[in-house]
């Protein structure tokens, strides 16, 4: 799909990587519009993007926003946080499958010929000591990844009117940038002050991809004639240890990376007590041991696929995507 005279509807793009893709479809010359729940901030959108306010579980609104759209870059979603209670579950369901179901019902009753959906790396599961693959079977293990697997198999179901593939999916690697939010940020906020201390050696892997990659991905899945019908795994096409996600942050930002680190058993431990008290107490712990785990865990994926089909090649690796995210989260006042 060429971007000239093409309409684009993107959802959630308010959230925190949102204006980097609006920013990429707008260079590429699509005209775009957007569905999210919150108002743009001032100077977020390119003036030129039509904004509408929504809910994409509510199908009348989404069904209206749809009119007219060429293409459809689902984005919108509850995104996961650490051990969520299990009343949350439900609001889970219907916002990441409801919510694309809808969207995918409205954009194939508009005659849409290409929706993109974002998913993530998460529905691997974690732990399972290979270098994961597409071909992978998924093992969910949060609420967030089980649900965004169920949206996933929606829109990998779709199909237009003369039969092909609506859907792309993109498992995307863990997402890092100047608007990110979450552990990242956290983590170049406490390495910028020297407030970190890593838990365990930092052998353990991750996989990683830079915001302004995922753009570029995202228009090769909007513009790809072949990609339709397909997953792809989304990263920088390597995996790192946390000791060198560390030491590139800290290149970054001009300081040594820390020199000790806390054990892992020790830490856990504590952890747990705290979880206990903050219990007993009837409060939620600031840390507990999913944060621990989490931090340990050890995740390789495979991002080979969408270089070899549709030719994507990352520009940025650890150590030029973190250098361009310190400078512009500095700009932006953001450390």
């Amino acid at each position: 799909m060429d971007g000239k005279h093409q309409l684009i509807i993107v959802t959630g793009a308010t959230g925190a990587l949102g204006p980097r893709i609006v920013a990429a479809l707008h260079e590429a010359s699509y005209t775009i519009r957007t569905l999210s729940i919150d108002t743009p901030a001032p100077g977020l959108l390119p003036i030129t993007v039509e904004t509408r306010l929504g809910d994409i579980t509510d199908a009348n609104n989404v069904e209206i926003a749809m009119r007219g759209v060429d293409a459809v870059i689902h984005m919108a979603a509850l995104l996961h946080i650490v051990n969520p209670p299990p009343t949350l579950r439900p609001q889970y369901e219907r916002v990441n499958v409801e919510g694309t179901r809808i969207i995918v019902e409205a954009a194939l009753k508009a005659g849409v010929q290409r929706l993109v959906f974002f998913s993530t790396i998460a529905v691997y599961g974690y732990g399972q000591g290979c270098l994961l693959t597409e071909d992978s079977t998924p093992h969910p293990d949060t609420f967030y990844a089980e649900t965004k697997l169920a949206a996933e198999q929606i829109v990998l179901a779709a199909r237009r009117a003369d039969g092909q593939p609506l859907g792309v999916v993109l498992r995307l690697g863990a997402v890092y940038g100047a608007r990110i939010k979450g552990n990242y940020q956290r983590l170049v906020r406490a390495l910028a002050r020297n407030r970190f201390l890593p838990i365990g050696k930092g052998e353990n892997r991750r996989t990683l991809v830079y915001d302004k990659d995922v753009a570029r991905a995202l228009l090769l899945a909007v513009q790809h004639p072949h990609a339709a019908g397909r997953v792809y795994n989304v990263t920088d096409g390597q995996v790192h240890t946390v000791n060198e996600i560390n030491q590139a942050i800290c290149t970054a930002l001009g300081r040594k990376p820390p020199r000790v680190y806390l054990p892992i058993g020790p830490v856990r431990a504590a952890a747990g007590l705290l979880e206990s008290a903050a219990h007993l107490l009837h409060r939620q712990s600031s840390i507990g041991r999913a944060t621990i785990d989490k931090y340990t865990e050890d995740v390789a994926v495979d991002g080979h696929r969408i270089q070899t089909e549709l030719r994507f090649r990352p520009a940025y690796d650890l150590a030029t995507g973190w250098t361009d995210a310190v400078q512009e989260m500095r700009r932006q006042g953001a450390l």
